[in-house]
């Protein structure tokens, strides 16, 4: 495997995978490339879905979890996204500024303050992903269920290794 490819240079990955099995070697170097393609085009497709409505991916990322995990105070976006308070602050104001989010009171705790979508001024943005969503179930014709199966296991495997990755980096 090319250090240096048409995309840039690379890291050499022969050197993490095990010789001692030459498919299984082939296999895993395949795989690694394919993650890359897919990191890739995932990345710019959220970039292009944020630019589309007027928004950065950390932006559209961060409606993502509000999305996800209902309202959230300001410290508990920071622990998710990995990013400073401060850059939260200034990521929920943008966000509050072009109406997406609003913050409110937290029922239990005076103190503290809940940011929560503004599900009226998101609603575009997540029926393309409803459409995209609708897409990809087609696709996955192809696949057996118990595929599917293998490839959620791969999937959530490789997120939490993702995950103590960016927290060691974050350290």
């Amino acid at each position: 495997m090319s250090s240096d490819t048409a995309s840039g240079p690379v890291p050499n990955l022969e050197g993490a995978v095990p010789t001692d099995d030459k498919r299984r070697a082939d296999t895993l170097l395949r795989l690694f490339a394919a993650g890359r393609e897919n990191s890739g085009a995932t990345v710019m497709f959220h970039t292009a879905v944020a630019a589309r409505q007027g928004l950065n991916p950390t932006e559209t990322k961060a409606l993502d979890f509000l999305e996800r995990h209902g309202p959230l105070t300001a410290k508990q976006l920071a622990e998710l996204t990995r990013l400073a308070p401060a850059s939260v602050t200034g990521l929920l104001d943008r966000l509050e500024a072009k109406e997406l989010v609003r913050r409110i009171k937290h029922p239990t705790d005076k103190r503290r303050v809940l940011v929560e979508l503004n599900r009226e001024k998101i609603a575009e943005l997540f029926g393309f992903f409803e459409d995209y969503a609708r897409e990809v179930t087609k696709r996955c014709e192809v696949f057996t269920t118990e595929e599917l199966e293998t490839v959620i296991r791969f999937l959530e495997v490789m997120t939490e290794h993702q995950r103590e990755a960016a927290a060691r980096l974050a350290e």
